[in-house]
């Protein structure tokens, strides 16, 4: 038990401190992305048109389809 506690309050402690903008880094304006239409749902929550121009915008992850 004592061990379970040592481990789960630094995790605590580093997600406390999270944000949404923190899964953006510097955009990279250099990136040629396609017209080609598959979205994804960027860390920030913003849809964007295909990977390409989620990596392009600085989104650090993201996941298959529209945002909700």
């Amino acid at each position: 038990m004592k061990y379970i506690l040592t481990l789960l309050i630094p995790i605590s402690f580093f997600f406390s401190f999270c944000t949404k903008h923190e899964c953006l880094e510097s955009k990279n304006d250099n990136l040629v992305c396609t017209e080609q239409y598959d979205p994804v749902c960027g860390c920030n929550n913003v849809t964007y048109s295909n990977s390409c121009y989620a990596q392009r915008a600085g989104a650090t992850y993201y996941t298959n389809g529209a945002c909700n």
